[in-house]
C-alpha cells in the first residue's frame, strides 16, 4: 500500500516496547493495593481524560467509519482482555517471566498476517522471526511447579493481543490513531462500568481515594498505557503485522531491565543468552527495514 511507511513503523513500535514494560511494572506495584477492575478503569478512563480534548481541539470525529463499528466494540474488548490478563499475571510472575512467556505473540501474530491477512512474508522474515522466537524460550524457562496456573495467564495474553493487533490493523488505516484510541477508551469504561457495579464495587465513592504515592502510580500507569498505545496504533497504520511482529520481542530485554532495576529480578546465564539472540533478531529487522525503505523497487524481496 502507498501509505506504508516500514521504517516509520519500525520506530514507533520500538516506542511502544520501552513504554509498556514500565506501565506493566508499575501495574505490577499497584496491584496488592487496587481491585484490578478498578486498576482497569482507572487505567481507561485517564486514557480518555488525555485524549477527548485533543479530538475536541482537532475536530475530528469519534463516528465510527461504516463497517467498523462491531469491529471497534470487539477491539476494545480484547484490550480490556489482554490487560487484565497481563495484570494478573503481574500478580503472580516477575516482569520478564511474564512478558517471556507472553512473547509467543509475534509468532502468532505473524503466522495471522500470513494466512488471514494475506500479508507477504518473505524467507528473511520468517528466518529473523524464527531466531527470534527460540531466543525467547531461552528466556522463558517456566517453573509451573512453583508457579502453578498463574504462568498460563501470559498465553492468554499473547492470544488475546495477537488478535487485537490483528483486529487494529483492519481499522487503523480508517481512523486517526487518536480518534481510535479515545473511541476505545470510552467503550472500555462503558463496558466497565456495568462489570464494576455487578461485581459491588460500585459506587466508586466506598473506595478509598488513592494518595501520594498511589495517585501518582495510577496517573503514571494511565499515561504510559495510552501513550504507549497509541504508538502501537500508529506503527500498525504505517507497517504490516508481518514486519513489526519480531520487533515485539525487544520489549523482552526491556522489561527484563526494568524488572532488574525496580524488583531486582534478574535472568541467569541461559536467559540472557536468550535475550541478546532476540535483541539481536529484533535489530536485524530494523536495520533491514531502514535499507528497504531506502529502497521502495526491493520491499517485495523483504
Amino acid at each position: 500500500m502507498q501509505s506504508d511507511r516500514p521504517f516509520l513503523g519500525v520506530l514507533l513500535m520500538l516506542g511502544f516496547c520501552v513504554l509498556a514494560p514500565l506501565g506493566d511494572s508499575i501495574a505490577k506495584l499497584l496491584g496488592g493495593l487496587i481491585p484490578l477492575t478498578v486498576l482497569l478503569l482507572v487505567r481507561f478512563f485517564i486514557q480518555v481524560t488525555i485524549l477527548f480534548p485533543i479530538v475536541l481541539a482537532t475536530g475530528q470525529s469519534l463516528r465510527p467509519p461504516p463497517g467498523t463499528i462491531w469491529l471497534m466494540w470487539g477491539r476494545s474488548a480484547l484490550h480490556i482482555i489482554g490487560i487484565g490478563l497481563m495484570f494478573s499475571a503481574l500478580r503472580y510472575l516477575p516482569l520478564a517471566d511474564a512478558l517471556a512467556i507472553a512473547f509467543v505473540m509475534p509468532f502468532i501474530m505473524l503466522l495471522l498476517g500470513h494466512f488471514v491477512l494475506a500479508e507477504e512474508v518473505g524467507p528473511q522474515r520468517m528466518i529473523a522471526c524464527a531466531v527470534g522466537f527460540v531466543g525467547t524460550l531461552l528466556v522463558i524457562q517456566p517453573n509451573f511447579v512453583e508457579v502453578g496456573w498463574p504462568a498460563l495467564l501470559p498465553l492468554g495474553v499473547a492470544i488475546v493481543f495477537a488478535l487485537f493487533m490483528l483486529v487494529t490493523r483492519q481499522i487503523a488505516k480508517k481512523v486517526d490513531a487518536i480518534a481510535l484510541q479515545t473511541i476505545s477508551g470510552l467503550q472500555a469504561v462503558i463496558i466497565l462500568v456495568p462489570v464494576l457495579v455487578y461485581l459491588g464495587t460500585m459506587p466508586l465513592i466506598d473506595v478509598p481515594l488513592p494518595q501520594g504515592r498511589v495517585l501518582w502510580l495510577l496517573l503514571g500507569l494511565g499515561v504510559m498505557g495510552t501513550v504507549a498505545h497509541l504508538m502501537m496504533t500508529w506503527s500498525l497504520r504505517f507497517a504490516p503485522t508481518s514486519t513489526l511482529a519480531p520487533m515485539q520481542y525487544l520489549e523482552i530485554p526491556f522489561g527484563t531491565i526494568i524488572g532488574w532495576m525496580i524488583f531486582s529480578d534478574l535472568p541467569n546465564g541461559l536467559a540472557a543468552v536468550g535475550i541478546c539472540i532476540t535483541v539481536g533478531a529484533g535489530l536485524y529487522i530494523i536495520m533491514r527495514e531502514q535499507r528497504l525503505s531506502r529502497r521502495p523497487d526491493q520491499q517485495a524481496e523483504a
